[in-house]
């Protein structure tokens, strides 16, 4: 019962012998790291991740240093976290300036010259004016996509049935005063933000747009559900499965809601349907965050909304395509063969042969990651990307591995990024060695490579690709990683005004045939496994549980093992592939050669089946 232990004092984190800050900078920094991270006291040798920071609290730390413009690289906070060593580059990075938006509200034409973060022909810019309601009136921006969004929409358009980047969702309703209260605060939402008011355009173009709405109601249907058919969310989930649906990308919001009177109760159901291209995870919390603060008429104490035109602006304008190209050739130039755990290779799928498994971590396992997370002064996702990294290398016979890592993407997301709206984050190649180096060490050359990675956080994906020795058209790698910051559900009370809703189930998918969430509660870890046929996802979490705690055990007591003698093998499939299916033993005749037993049985019975392959038969005679 962790409520009923004592909050750690100020003595339970791992540190340096206390010095104060020196100087103004160290003294502002000391006191935003105290608030950040909830310690009562910074000193100057203190190390940001042994303080327990980790990534969801480096974008609250760049955001804070960027109002008092003391801008600097994230990576540079990853490779320094100690306090005095980031005091002294603080200041040292400057941000891409975001050119401004042209089109307003009088604008009676929208020229080439008017787009910055976009490079149309006129022709083109009229082509996407004519798939608008009310025309120029009706467009606020047109700008690029990001390179996620780049990804995205190809697997859209790839698909010839369903969407693998359709997010589904559900909720349950009280009565229809509350439904309707709820979609009321959720239009005032999109109202607010120019990503959820945003539409796709690429038929006619050069290169694909995303196109800014003034006003985008949201589309609402109402269904009916039988009563004998089922339970009513699961008849919905049927109805409206991914795998066999899609929604217009050229319409504005690209989310539609579908609602229905649950068959004999009063309640009413919410089904949501989101394309991905507009959100992420943050993007949800943030969503329901803003709802909430609607329903309770606190709309006015929200902040200003941030545009996505701002990420856009990053990814276009910020670490040239040549940094990029430089940074991943050295990382992939000598991986000539692909990465295929299980020897899955379908990476343009659409999840519809996938299942999932969902699990909670060992609260002791948990405690134990964290502690040794902080001793070694990286974050909690650098041991889980080491862990994942041994899952796949067992899995696919290899040592050197490659491997998509979800980055968060809001790191170099411009001001505002930690609440802001739409696709921040983005999927790039991480390539980890699992070979004689001691775990420890393994642990660390992890935590380097992720935070070089981070520089490159809005690279295209297919720009890493293009660096790597794996010809095309075969993929780089198949299995994917996301490490992600949650928070623990809780339920509404009785004066809540949520009360009277409820959250029934959600559902995301990728194209890629093997994706590991690890879910991050602040205090607690879970696992979520996505796995195509004929892999078991919930075999997929109990690997990945057991090379942690190998992880675990070899960082307490043997921290120089040799990172490739993580075991990920459970016992009781150890058992199974070593014991079970090894009883062999029964009697024969052990004095005749096996040639001899084949003729004493051709004679005995020539016409008996001795071979089968598909549709053939040869006897033993034959």
């Amino acid at each position: 019962d962790r409520q009923a232990l004592p909050l750690p004092d100020d003595d339970a984190y791992a540190r340096a012998a206390y010095a104060a800050p020196k100087g103004e900078i160290e003294t502002m920094l000391a006191q935003i790291w105290a608030e950040l991270l909830g310690v009562e006291r910074v000193g100057r040798h203190d190390n940001f991740f042994e303080l327990g920071g980790h990534s969801l609290l480096a974008v609250q730390l760049m955001e804070r240093l960027r109002r008092l413009s003391l801008g600097v690289e994230v990576r540079t906070l990853f490779a320094k976290p100690v306090l005095c060593d980031l005091a002294a580059s603080l200041g040292s990075h400057q941000e891409v300036a975001v050119p401004a938006n042209l089109i307003t509200g009088h604008s009676t034409a929208i020229t080439p010259q008017m787009l910055p973060l976009i490079e149309l022909s006129q022709p083109e810019i009229d082509r996407i004016v004519e798939t608008v309601p009310g025309g120029i009136g009706n467009i606020q921006d047109i700008y690029g996509l990001s390179p996620l969004q780049d990804g995205i929409l190809f697997h859209h358009l790839l698909a010839s049935r369903g969407d693998p980047y359709l997010l589904v969702s559900q909720m349950a309703f009280a009565d229809r005063e509350l439904l309707d209260r709820y979609l009321d605060a959720l239009q005032q939402v999109v109202d607010r933000h120019d990503i959820l008011r945003t539409s796709f355009v690429w038929e006619g173009l050069s290169s694909p747009a995303q196109v800014v709405w003034r006003k985008a109601p949201i589309e609402v249907s109402e269904v009916a559900l039988d009563d004998d058919d089922g339970p009513a969310h699961e008849q919905l989930k049927r109805r409206f499965d991914p795998r066999r649906q899609r929604i217009d990308l050229g319409r504005a919001p690209v989310m539609r809601f579908v609602i229905a009177p649950e068959p004999g109760s009063g309640r009413w159901l919410l089904l949501k349907q989101q394309h991905h291209l507009i959100g992420d995870h943050t993007t949800s919390e943030v969503m329901h965050a803003e709802v909430r603060a609607v329903l309770e008429a606190r709309a006015h104490e929200l902040p200003a909304p941030q545009p996505f035109r701002n990420l856009v602006a990053q990814a276009r304008l910020g670490v040239d395509a040549k940094a990029h190209e430089q940074f991943f050739r050295a990382q992939l130039a000598d991986i000539d063969e692909p990465t295929l755990p299980f020897g899955l290779s379908e990476v343009h799928g659409d999840g519809s042969r996938s299942s999932e498994a969902r699990r909670m971590l060992p609260q002791a396992l948990n405690d134990r990651l964290r502690g040794q997370a902080r001793r070694l002064g990286v974050s909690l996702a650098s041991l889980c990307h080491l862990a994942w990294g041994q899952v796949v290398a067992r899995s696919s016979g290899r040592q050197q591995v490659v491997f998509g890592t979800v980055l968060f993407g809001r790191m170099h997301g411009g001001a505002g990024a930690d609440r802001a709206m739409g696709l921040f984050m983005n999927t790039l190649p991480v390539r980890l060695d699992l070979d004689g180096t001691g775990v420890e060490a393994s642990v660390r050359s992890t935590h380097a490579r992720l935070s070089e990675l981070l520089a490159h956080e809005h690279a295209s994906l297919a720009l890493a690709q293009r660096c790597s020795g794996v010809a095309a058209p075969a993929p780089l790698f198949s299995a994917l990683l996301n490490y992600r910051h949650n928070n623990m559900p809780t339920a509404a009370g009785t004066d809540d005004v949520l009360a009277g809703m409820e959250w029934l189930d959600s559902e995301e998918r990728t194209n890629y045939p093997l994706t590991l969430s690890v879910e991050d509660f602040g205090e607690t870890l879970g696992l979520t496994a996505e796995a195509a046929e004929p892999i078991s996802a919930d075999r997929v979490c109990a690997y990945m549980q057991h090379v942690l705690e190998q992880l675990a055990d070899v960082l307490e007591h043997a921290p120089h093992t040799p990172v490739r003698e993580l075991d990920i093998l459970p016992a009781d499939e150890r058992s199974y592939l070593l014991e079970e299916l090894n009883r062999t033993a029964a009697d024969y005749p052990s004095d005749k050669c096996i040639h001899e037993l084949f003729e004493a049985q051709v004679r005995r019975a020539p016409e008996a089946v001795a071979l089968v392959h598909e549709d053939e038969e040869l006897s033993y005679g034959a």
